[in-house]
């Protein structure tokens, strides 16, 4: 696989080319939501204080130091550091918003606490401004994903069957889901903004978007309508059929049959047909309903475990390969990088990954946009060093050399490297 370090110039431009946006973020939602943009085409500038924000040290690192996390958030950007408590740093921020063309005015921020940042302060010299400002509560108060999470119940139904203890996930969810709700409203506003020419204030908080991921997978209604106090149940499927299942060869499958066809390709790949059928008469069930498989659970998952467990990984592979089934190995992510691995070749034949060469990590495969445009490049775009492009980005300012060099020296700017 070649390094990809930019987009084919031969490809159809991206649909969000000649936007601009002036991002002020750090961890995950903001700088997911910007880099989301950015991989859509628009040129999103990312500016940090001096020495970075809290998340550019953050882990996992590189054995240079060098963030593995910052870098893989900040993919396609161009980086600026700017002195945040100056006043001449301040009002360099202030003209990148307001000088930035008919589609530029645009902020994402989830910074607190800077009132030359906010929509108010803002909006006196951009009146057409597009503000996003990511919270952790709609009241302002401050929040983090593990915090949010807690608060909405997700850990207490996590986890092993008959858990006491809270079982909190890996995956920042609502981080993931935050940052996308804020490159959304950010179209939706600019759509708006090119009907009308006026601007938007806009904020997403933390907890609203998993509170609001709660109320529409029906936990909340469940809770209210039903009282009904969701229990733990371990890697089944909750109203259906699905487990995980260990092969005698000590692999492990996941196994989802969500349809009749499912339900049936799965009891012909594993020999069961005839005494699924056997134990259907004796219960007087039918399971091809999902009803039916859930609540008889267990049961299925036995017979079927005997199976899984006299059978190898190779075997399962070949018994379930081109059936209907939904089903999956468990895969570390060191099966997904490893040379020669099974999981390598998937991700090397899939057109969103490309290897680049990150600058204080190396080259090592990387994800491009998720979205397939037709005739759009997927390939990613390394994210820049800290400052690399704070002179370039001020000269389109219309800052001159020796006024560059006098921020310099007063320490107002910083570029890489300094």
């Amino acid at each position: 696989m070649s390094a990809a370090q930019n987009p084919d110039p031969q490809s159809r431009p991206l649909p969000l080319t000649g936007m601009r946006v002036v991002e002020v973020s750090s961890f995950v939602a903001a700088p997911l939501g910007g880099m989301t943009l950015a991989q859509l085409g628009a040129e999103v500038i990312r500016v940090d204080p001096l020495g970075g924000a809290p998340d550019h040290h953050r882990w996992p690192l590189a054995p240079s130091g060098t963030s593995l996390y910052w870098a893989g958030l900040n993919k396609g950007k161009k980086s600026v550091s700017v002195d945040f408590r100056s006043a001449e740093g301040q009002a360099l921020v202030t003209r990148l918003v307001a000088e930035s063309g008919a589609d530029g005015g645009i902020v994402l921020t989830n910074a607190v606490g800077r009132g030359w940042l906010s929509y108010d302060a803002l909006a006196e010299h951009r009146p057409d401004l597009i503000h996003v400002q990511i919270e952790g509560h709609h009241d302002g108060t401050p929040a983090v994903d593990y915090t949010v999470n807690a608060a909405v119940g997700f850990p207490m139904v996590t986890g092993p069957e008959g858990h006491a203890d809270p079982v909190n996930h890996v995956l920042p969810a609502w981080d993931i889901a935050c940052g996308l709700y804020s490159a959304l409203g950010i179209l939706g506003a600019d759509r708006q903004r090119r009907v009308t020419g006026r601007g938007q204030r806009m904020s997403v908080a933390l907890y609203d978007v998993a509170l609001a991921a709660a109320g529409n997978l029906g936990f909340l209604a469940e809770a209210q309508v039903n009282r009904v106090v969701r229990k733990r149940l371990g890697n089944y499927l909750y109203g259906g059929f699905a487990r995980d299942f260990s092969t005698r060869d000590g692999g492990r499958v996941m196994v989802v049959a969500l349809t009749r066809r499912h339900w049936a390709d799965l009891l012909a790949a594993t020999g069961l047909v005839e005494v699924v059928g056997a134990l259907e008469q004796s219960l007087g069930v039918d399971f091809s309903s999902e009803d039916d498989r859930f609540e008889y659970r267990e049961v299925l998952a036995g017979l079927l475990s005997r199976w899984f467990s006299h059978t190898d990984l190779a075997e399962v592979k070949t018994s379930l390969a081109g059936t209907s089934l939904l089903w999956s190995t468990y895969n570390t992510f060191s099966d997904l990088v490893s040379d020669g691995g099974d999981g390598r070749v998937v991700i090397e034949k899939n057109p969103m990954m490309s290897v680049i060469d990150q600058p204080g990590v190396g080259r090592h495969l990387a994800p491009g946009l998720p979205v397939a445009l037709a005739g759009a490049p997927r390939v990613p775009v390394r994210a820049p060093v800290l400052g690399e492009h704070t002179d370039d980005v001020l000269t389109g300012l219309g800052l001159s050399a020796d006024e560059l060099a006098g921020l310099h020296e007063r320490g107002v700017i910083r570029g890489a490297g300094a």
